[in-house]
């Protein structure tokens, strides 16, 4: 039977209810606690509610003891203190009991709940209660979710920061590639370390160790202001016991007050410059171990300080800004090299321009003197030629107002045969007097006279009016006299009578040059009149007449043989012509014929560039050369030898000496060395060479034709091997010769009936066999020997100068009918030799046809060899630019095997390397490491620059999967298709192609 309780243990009871409800209303104000502080509070109260008050409770955070209450980490004693330190960091095997340690599943101990004083002397804590473990467990397991929630708020802290700094880095490079300017940057640079901590107060120091100074690209502080100003370069002696120059020698980062900085750097505190800061942080910029620079922080708030982090982070920036300084300077110093060398060219296009325009005047001057001369040999009347000099002297001065006056035949009036004046002035006669007229033929020289002048002369009494004219009304007045046998036979005057219209010296020369002519023809024409006149008395002179016809026969002798001279010789050089030599060798192939022992040897030869050198220096310098080349030859020939210039830069040499080729190579060399020597031309001096072609007498020649083609074609072969050369002729077969010309001809047929066709081979991805571009390449359809590839023809048509001729030809018909083929950004390659760029108008008539076909430029890749960028690379390079610039690709050809790959690469505007077959033939069937080496360095290289690369000769599917796997995108070779006409193409392509 059950017994009723009693009042002791109904009083347990409710004490143990009451424990529970306590320990639950605890544990629950312990889970919600967001913090160990709030935590230990809650727990504390919760212990004294449920029969185990504690005194405080302890635990570590971030290596520090704290306590709650936290009055008590100063009442407690140290030795206290020394004993939770050692239970929460795991260092006491043993506690005393009035320790209670809070266990965690992670990190060991978390807390130490200190009990109270009554228990100190236990051996062995209480036992507690159900509720009092409830609730210490509980406490346990919060402490567990502050620590994770702990270390998760971290991470988020550091990632956040990470984010920040990552963003601050970008900017800062945005920055150092923005268009802005160096102060425009340094503000920017500014904001963004104030976003990263206090930097109120900021400045950048640079310093010059050559040099020895210091300069202060940026310097922003509230109390000092703007101490140093940006463009100042400080010498180091006065900024000797300074903290930048410190920071800089010493290469260390230093934070802290003014004075404790300065006790760090070693420097005396009463040298502080400017306000001392209450915290300051500056770091060194480093470059290679060197310090070139400070980047700096500092804080007049009481109480605020900078942390290691901080610093920390300053320094890693600093780098950061440094680059971002440097890559500013470099864009700047770019920029001004860009500008400078803009205003050079813009003075060179100037002067050319105003080379140019002297040029036209003089060519202008010239014809219209030329002219001039030769009026004065015409049969035509007086007025007529008078008529004609006004005009042409009209040409090259104004010459509205314009007057001949003549003395009579007496000498007592002065004529005037032609006469137009504005002012309304007649050319009536008039007694010879004071005129200014009569006062140019007193002096018998040019005058140019003012307005001014002319007064003066009037009241000296040198000049007078005539008629009845009261004052002179001409501005200037020009005039020359008419020079006879016998003196001053007239005047030829121009005058104005405006203000903005005067007379210069060089019109006064002028002038002087046309009274000649005048003076000439008048005379002429005066001796015509005379000897109407001696007509009757002719048949009394006979014989003096006929003395005087031997005379004039023996100048008209002596004239004929200057005019065959002129006729014979070349003008410039002074050197026989095409004419003479071809007489000269006609002599010499008979004399050979009759006596094998008259040997002789044609040199042939050109001056190597001399085009480019008439291009760039024009064509004055290029007479300049000429000149000078013809007198180093004939410096380097021997009496018996003679040199003609043939035409253009073209010289022949004809040597006489039986022992040849001896004589005729010994001749070669010498002229080779005697050209070695630069031409000295104004304030340049211009390397010249000459390339040289030799045929030698033989029985085999017939006539001197067959002897100048065989010359040349040795010139053409000595140009062909290199230029500064010389090469002897060696005769070919007569089959091979024959071969030659008829396929010439046939090329020439092919051309004009439409022979020649393009075919296409198509380049394809290969991770999917997708075709992306085209090949265009030339097929002969020859009415005999079936479809020839290039290479049966080319050799002959680069030989003979059609191969420009077939290039445009393919050209055009690609850009017509393979448009069909280009879908979806597919491209098409075309092959230009390196003849094409000679021609410097080879990109505009590209881009012409381009227009004229309606085919994109962006469609259109053209592929070059690295002979066609070693021929002239100054030339070439700027031709690529401008397709490049017009959207046209550039590919190099047969990549990797030249030896100067790399720098075409780099110097020349490519879009794609193709790598040549001769290192993806082999994939597959060998391993190659060598050539796998290249290949993978040509893909890293095409990589790195962003160019596409192209495998040529890929023939199988082992290659195939050999280039994919090692990153190559593009082939081309028979395993995806051999060379077809567009027609094959479009009648098996989808309607859509990927593009590249």
């Amino acid at each position: 039977m059950l017994q009723p309780p009693t009042h002791s243990t109904a009083h347990a009871t409710a004490d143990a209810s009451a424990e529970v409800a306590a320990a639950s209303a605890a544990a629950l104000a312990v889970l919600a606690a967001t913090d160990v502080r709030t935590l230990a509070s809650a727990l504390l109260a919760g212990l004294a509610d449920c029969g185990l008050p504690a005194r405080a409770m302890a635990w570590l955070d971030a290596g520090q003891l704290r306590w709650q209450p936290p009055w008590l980490a100063d009442a407690d004693a140290p030795a206290i203190q020394s004993i939770v330190e050692s239970a929460l960091l795991g260092g006491a095997d043993r506690l005393p009991a009035q320790l209670h340690l809070l266990h965690a599943d992670i990190q060991g101990p978390q807390a130490v709940l200190l009990l109270p004083d009554a228990e100190a002397g236990a051996d062995t804590a209480a036992p507690r209660t159900p509720a009092q473990q409830q609730l210490l467990q509980r406490a346990s397991q919060r402490l567990v979710e502050l620590q994770v929630l702990s270390q998760l708020l971290a991470s988020v802290q550091q990632l956040k920061q990470a984010e920040q700094l990552q963003h601050a880095l970008f900017t800062i490079a945005d920055l150092a590639a923005s268009v802005h300017d160096m102060d425009d940057m340094l503000r920017g640079l500014h904001r963004i370390i104030g976003s990263l901590m206090y930097a109120h107060n900021f400045f950048i120091a640079l310093h010059d160790r050559e040099r020895q100074s210091l300069r202060f690209l940026y310097f922003v502080d509230e109390k000092d202001g703007p101490l140093y100003a940006a463009n100042d370069e400080i010498p180091e002696a006065r900024m000797a016991d300074s903290f930048t120059l410190a920071i800089i020698r010493q290469a260390r980062r230093v934070r802290g007050p003014a004075e404790q900085v300065a006790t760090l750097l070693g420097l005396d505190q009463g040298a502080i410059v400017g306000t001392p800061s209450v915290d300051f942080m500056g770091v060194p910029m480093m470059r290679e171990g060197q310090a070139l620079g400070v980047l700096a922080v500092q804080s007049y708030c009481p109480g605020f300080s900078y942390t290691e982090a901080d610093c920390a982070l300053l320094g890693f920036v600093a780098e950061h800004v440094l680059n971002a300084i440097e890559r500013k300077h470099s864009q700047q110093r770019l920029e001004q090299h860009v500008a400078e060398r803009t205003r050079e060219l813009a003075r060179a296009n100037a002067m050319l321009q105003q080379q140019v325009a002297e040029r036209e005047r003089a060519a202008h001057l010239q014809a219209t003197l030329y002219r001039i001369a030769a009026l004065a040999n015409t049969q035509e009347s007086h007025d007529s030629f008078y008529r004609s000099v006004h005009l042409a002297v009209g040409e090259l001065i104004n010459a509205e107002n314009f007057y001949i006056a003549l003395i009579s035949a007496d000498g007592a009036e002065l004529q005037f045969p032609y006469r137009v004046d504005t002012s309304g002035e007649t050319g009536q006669p008039r007694p010879l007097g004071r005129g200014v007229s009569e006062y140019l033929m007193r002096h018998g020289r040019t005058l140019l006279l003012t307005h001014a002048d002319l007064q003066q002369l009037l009241a000296q009494g040198d000049i007078e009016l005539p008629g009845p004219r009261q004052h002179i009304s001409a501005v200037c007045w020009l005039g020359a006299p008419l020079l006879g046998s016998q003196g001053v036979i007239g005047v030829v005057a121009v005058q104005s009578y405006r203000p903005d219209l005067r007379y210069s010296p060089q019109d006064a020369d002028l002038l002087t040059f046309v009274s000649h002519q005048i003076a000439n023809s008048v005379q002429r024409r005066q001796q015509a009149q005379a000897l109407q006149a001696f007509n009757a008395e002719l048949e009394q002179r006979v014989q003096q007449r006929t003395s005087e016809l031997r005379q004039e026969i023996a100048v008209r002798e002596q004239i004929q043989a200057q005019l065959k001279h002129q006729v014979m010789h070349d003008p410039l050089t002074g050197l026989p012509n095409r004419v003479y030599l071809r007489d000269c060798l006609r002599r010499a192939l008979q004399a050979y014929q009759g006596h094998a022992d008259q040997g002789f040897a044609l040199l042939y030869l050109d001056v190597d560039r001399f085009k480019l050198i008439n291009d760039s220096l024009g064509h004055l310098t290029g007479d300049q050369v000429l000149v000078e080349v013809a007198r180093r030859l004939l410096d380097s020939l021997r009496p018996q030898d003679m040199v003609a210039r043939l035409s253009g830069d073209e010289f022949a040499i004809l040597v006489h000496d039986p022992l040849q080729p001896d004589t005729a190579c010994l001749v070669a060399r010498r002229i080779q060395q005697r050209m070695q020597t630069p031409v000295p031309l104004a304030e340049r001096e211009l390397p010249i060479s000459v390339s040289i072609g030799i045929a030698v007498c033989h029985a085999r020649y017939r006539d001197i034709d067959a002897i100048l083609h065989d010359a040349d074609l040795a010139l053409y072969r000595a140009k062909a091997g290199g230029r500064q050369r010389y090469m002897l002729f060696e005769p070919e077969p007569q089959g091979v010769a024959l071969n030659v010309l008829e396929i010439e001809q046939q090329l020439r047929q092919a051309l004009r009936v439409g022979q020649l066709q393009p075919y296409y081979q198509p380049i394809v991805r290969l991770a999917d066999l997708s075709v992306v571009g085209w090949e265009v390449l030339m097929r002969w359809h020859h009415p005999r020997r079936g479809l020839l590839a290039p290479g049966d023809f080319l050799p002959v048509a680069e030989q003979t100068g059609l191969v420009e001729a077939l290039d445009w030809h393919l050209y055009r018909l690609a850009c017509q009918e393979g448009a069909a083929l280009l879908h979806s950004g597919a491209f098409m390659t075309l092959n230009v030799s390196a003849r094409h760029f000679l021609n410097v108008d080879f990109a505009q008539m590209l881009l012409a046809l381009l227009q004229d076909t309606g085919l994109p430029a962006a469609r259109l890749h053209i592929e070059i060899t690295e002979s066609a960028l070693l021929r002239d690379p100054h030339t070439v390079a700027p031709v690529l630019q401008q397709l490049r610039d017009a959207g046209v690709g550039v590919a190099l050809d047969d990549f990797g095997t030249g030896y100067s790959s790399l720098g075409h690469v780099h110097r020349f505007a490519l879009s794609m390397i193709k790598i040549d077959r001769s290192f993806t033939g082999d994939l597959g069937a060998s391993q190659q490491p060598r050539g796998v080496a290249i290949i993978e360095a040509i893909l890293s290289l095409g990589r790195s620059l962003a160019l596409h690369v192209v495998a040529e000769g890929v023939e199988n599917q082992a290659q195939r999967h050999i280039l994919r796997d090692m990153g190559c995108q593009l082939g081309r070779g028979y395993f995806f298709g051999r060379p077809a006409p567009a027609e094959h193409w479009l009648a098996l392509q989808p309607t859509t192609q990927p593009s590249l």
